[in-house]
């Protein structure tokens, strides 16, 4: 799940849902001032310290700092990764579930939970349809190789462009048009290993589960592109099962969740599964970033709480 179209890097996830970033942004009443600023936390800090000091420290030791972790690729680790992307860019057709679970900071500090679920299915090398359910309004998307569709069922909108001739072509179009974003776009483009390989610092082995996915899997981590990843794959069918992915740069290390299920490959599917005649007839609007409207006000900010001064040893 680590979040790469060639050669990119977003946190955008998904055209079209203007009306889910409005959703979440009501409900973000408490959810969009998640972080303190840098100035209330070291109050906060020095005033939690303050309360539980009764003696003074003079004398005490400095914690010891954390040994540096040095690089290491193992080689039992990124021979299961080449196996499952193998396994995947073999394959000229699939279909699968992911349901993808992401934190996002909430005014309180904790962060809250949303998720979403995408049915898959693809034909290689030219044809994707997504379907997307989840805690905000539904999303649509169809590539045939010639156009994609982007289709907003709630609203009843669609955003149609011409596309290019393959699958990854159309996820760079997508994205860079826009700001379409899939968070298994590395499961589903030509060849997976390379994504990770490109930006591949840690790789090693944990052991095997024999919970997630009901099968047994071969368990691995890596940092690649500042991302840190641990994903359950399975021991026997090299198929991913779950992933979960940290960004190393994210202060709030918010963590990101994908499970993976009814996973088939090289099913039959005709082409006109990744058309839809409601969403060529609805109403269409540009195929562009999504914008908030013009009356759209962001919840206020939370103001940095006061902290009354440390007593007197």
């Amino acid at each position: 799940m680590r979040r790469s179209v060639p050669g990119l890097l977003p946190r955008a996830w998904g055209a079209l849902l203007v009306a889910l970033t409005l959703a979440l942004g009501s409900a973000s009443g408490y959810a969009a001032q998640a972080q303190p600023t840098k100035k209330a936390q070291a109050s906060k800090s020095s005033t939690s310290t303050a309360a539980k000091s009764t003696k003074p420290t003079q004398g005490a030791k400095a914690p010891a700092k954390a040994a540096e972790v040095k690089p290491v690729l193992e080689a039992k680790a990124i021979d299961i990764l080449k196996a499952s992307s193998a396994r995947l860019a073999a394959a000229k057709s699939m279909s699968f579930t992911a349901v993808v679970s992401y934190e996002s900071p909430s005014r309180f500090g904790p962060p809250l939970v949303f998720t979403t679920k995408s049915d898959v299915a693809l034909s290689r090398p030219d044809k994707l349809r997504v379907i997307t359910f989840g805690d905000g309004p539904p999303s649509e998307f169809y590539y045939n190789g010639k156009t994609m569709m982007a289709f907003a069922p709630a609203e009843n909108l669609v955003a149609v462009a011409d596309a290019p001739p393959t699958i990854d072509a159309a996820l760079k179009f997508a994205f860079d048009s826009a700001a379409i974003y899939f968070p298994f776009t590395d499961l589903i483009v030509a060849d997976p290993y390379k994504d990770i390989a490109d930006g591949l610092k840690v790789a090693f082995y944990i052991g095997q589960s024999n919970i997630v996915g009901g099968t047994t899997t071969d368990m691995v981590a890596y940092v690649s592109n500042g991302v840190f990843v641990q994903a359950w794959i399975g021991a026997e069918d090299k198929l991913p099962r779950r992933v979960r992915a940290i960004y190393g740069k994210d202060p709030a290390q918010l963590r990101h969740e994908m499970e993976l299920s009814n996973w088939h490959l090289d099913p039959a599917v005709a082409s006109e599964f990744f058309e839809s005649a409601k969403a060529a007839s609805a109403p269409r609007i540009a195929f562009a970033s999504p914008k908030l409207p013009p009356t759209y006000k962001a919840p206020p900010k939370a103001k940095p709480a006061k902290s009354p001064p440390p007593k007197k040893q």
